[in-house]
């Protein structure tokens, strides 16, 4: 079984993220869970949710202590990551990951997914965007099974939807192009 954390502030969608990735690995034939844990519920606050891909029944139903995967939307909030992870954290940040003082067996990864969401959102929306970084790097669900989530999660047609689109297929290119 795959664990993935998603890290962020309250307003940035980190409970979307996972909820996407979930819809996605069960559109991929794998089983799937997500869901958030909340602390003080409101704006900016750190939150994080959970993710869980197997390709056999997922029974647990406990918080992730130990994920294989870490996507950090704010990369403020890096310190507050205590969890045991294991195989790769992707970091929203355009510095390189030495820079981040962080003692982890994790491979870490630097992706400026806020440039991107506001060349092609127009806002800094990074939460859908960042399941293309995690798609290219992590090949644990496919960039079509994550497009069909967006689309099953905002409905078919839109700006914002076609924003978004656009947003997650950069992203991936830019994380394949860097890998």
């Amino acid at each position: 079984m795959k664990q993935i954390i998603v890290l962020g502030r309250g307003g940035q969608g980190a409970v979307t993220s996972s909820q996407v990735l979930a819809i996605a690995a069960f559109l991929d034939g794998k089983h799937s869970q997500a869901f958030p844990n909340f602390g003080v519920e409101r704006t900016g606050a750190p939150v994080r949710s959970y993710a869980r891909i197997d390709d056999k029944k997922i029974t647990l139903r406990e918080q992730v202590y130990k994920a294989n995967y870490a996507i950090v939307l704010d990369a403020t909030l890096i310190s507050g990551l205590t969890e045991n992870i294991t195989d790769l954290i992707i970091i929203n940040s355009n510095k390189k990951p030495e820079e981040f003082k962080i003692e982890t067996k994790a491979k870490i990864k630097c992706v400026d997914i806020s440039k991107v969401a506001l060349e092609k959102i127009g806002k800094p929306f990074v939460n859908i965007a960042s399941l293309g970084a995690f798609s290219a790097l992590t090949k644990e669900v496919s960039i079509e099974a994550l497009e069909n989530a967006i689309k099953q999660q905002m409905g078919s047609k839109g700006p914002i939807l076609e924003k978004n689109l656009a947003a997650i297929k950069q992203v991936y290119e830019d994380s394949q192009k860097n890998n």
